[in-house]
């Protein structure tokens, strides 16, 4: 094994691999604590020369390799193991923005590139990469691709894989597959880019992409809407896709609870209502089109008179109990603060039970309400934390059991919480993962739930590309 950590340090440069526990301590655990392991060595390769020469080496030794992006993970898909074998390749040395082309709206970035970063670099130019959520700051465009991420702005834009045109893949034995088409249509064979996003590192390393950008909205019309019941919130949200031309880019929903637990840990936040409601949404809408974001005589923008239009007909019919629309910049930023603080609202009582389940729209307010009636007669006392991107039907449903208690849940109750929530999602049609991925956390969910022929297909996709396990083993897949 010495020999094989020299080569990897003739590849990258003693100082990018790092071998010490010390060094490695930051990428051996993950964002929330829980996944805490042991690596043989961290690498940092420098481009993806230097990615093929890592994964040859490794292949030749067969010692399985994690890849590793921003460490922002909830699903334990970075977890090297415990028993020092793997190595951990991380690409946050590859961060080049290689390109922005603003005839064609695209950008070309390695996969080390934090989305942030990107963010700023295309704005600009007047463009957007509409890929939103807290995590951005840190997280990276590779690992968003791996994960097929999602965020907030779904609703109008779709999943990372919708705004990806090419990819760059390293194969388990370093051979470089270039697909990096700025095409939008290539109709010529399998559709290989897409084998790779969302695969979490288990067939190759992504070390390139091609993203779409799009036209930096020339105004936003921003409010905190307390509705009746979720009937209402989805009424309000295809009125206002209706008169906006599809211009909703967020449509957030923030119901008491979340609340509650974010006064817990901020106090000093500012609550959108007095008392709050039970149901709250945060909707957001864009306005590209010159003439809905010029002022008007009196100063306002008909992008916002179309929010308070609307948002006025329903506080009429009483569908809507009361509405507070941000008059500025300031305002608005503070909405997303506390719509993007939904991790530490999460974790604040402890890891709880995550779930990420995606129902159709209509059925959101079914499964919450079955979902907490199934836990609580299991249980008895249960803290449900619940934030949701409502315009695509995709619920982060986190869970304490017995919250007042101290400790680590144990492995039975995780597993009896997984399995009450994913009854109540697959009666009603829903997906057991919408963005944060299988990794650990999920693959009991993948053996119980994922239709067995599925499966049975992407192990032996798996077998064929990486014949050896070595991609981030363990991860996605059951055991068969």
């Amino acid at each position: 094994m010495r020999d094989f950590l020299e080569t990897l340090a003739e590849i990258v440069g003693a100082g990018n691999c790092l071998t010490e526990d010390q060094a490695r301590q930051k990428y051996d655990r993950d964002i929330t604590g829980f996944y805490k392991g042991r690596s043989l060595a961290v690498v940092r390769p420098k481009n993806t020369a230097e990615v093929a020469a890592i994964m040859a080496a490794a292949y030749g030794a067969r010692v399985p390799v994690v890849p590793l992006s921003g460490n922002t993970g909830l699903a334990g898909g970075g977890y090297p193991g415990d028993d020092g074998r793997s190595i951990i390749l991380s690409l946050e040395r590859m961060n080049k923005i290689v390109e922005i082309n603003t005839k064609s709206h695209i950008a070309i970035v390695e996969a080390g590139v934090i989305l942030a970063d990107l963010h700023r670099a295309v704005e600009a130019h007047d463009l957007v990469f509409p890929l939103l959520f807290g995590a951005r700051g840190s997280c990276m465009i590779g690992g968003n691709l791996a994960t097929n991420a999602g965020g907030s702005n779904v609703v109008r834009y779709g999943n990372t894989r919708a705004l990806c045109l090419g990819l760059e893949v390293v194969l388990p034995d370093g051979e470089i597959v270039d697909m990096m088409s700025e095409l939008h249509k290539d109709n010529t064979g399998y559709d290989l880019r897409d084998l790779f996003i969302g695969s979490e590192g288990t067939l190759g390393v992504i070390t390139g992409a091609v993203l779409k950008l799009f036209p930096k909205p020339k105004a936003y019309a921003t409010a905190m809407v307390a509705v009746s019941d979720m009937a209402a919130a989805l009424a309000l949200l295809h009125a206002m896709q209706a008169a906006s031309g599809g211009g909703v880019e967020a449509f957030e929903y923030m119901p008491r609870g979340y609340f509650a637990h974010l006064q817990a840990i901020d106090p000093k936040a500012p609550m959108p209502f007095a008392p709050l409601a039970d149901i709250n949404i945060m909707i957001e809408v864009a306005a590209t089109m010159p003439g809905d974001a010029t002022p008007l005589p009196d100063g306002s923008l008909p992008v916002a008179n179309r929010l308070e239009e609307t948002l006025a007909r329903f506080l009429e019919s009483g569908e809507i109990l009361d509405a507070v629309v941000a008059r500025s910049e300031a305002q608005r930023a503070e909405m997303w603060r506390q719509r993007e603080m939904a991790f530490e609202v999460s974790m604040h009582l402890g890891m709880p039970v995550t779930n990420d389940v995606a129902v159709p729209l209509d059925k959101v307010e079914d499964f919450l309400n079955r979902a907490d009636a199934s836990l609580r007669r299991e249980f008895g006392s249960v803290e449900p934390i619940v934030v949701a991107h409502l315009g695509d039907g995709n619920l982060h449903y986190s869970v304490w059991v017995d919250p007042d208690a101290s400790g680590v849940m144990d492995p039975a109750t995780k597993t009896r919480i997984y399995t009450l929530v994913e009854d109540v999602v697959e009666s009603l049609g829903g997906s057991f993962s919408a963005e944060h991925g299988i990794g650990l956390a999920k693959k009991g969910t993948m053996a119980r739930r994922k239709n067995r022929a599925a499966v049975s297909l992407m192990r032996r996709i798996k077998a064929a590309v990486d014949p050896e396990n070595i991609m981030n083993p363990g991860k996605t897949l059951p055991e068969g």
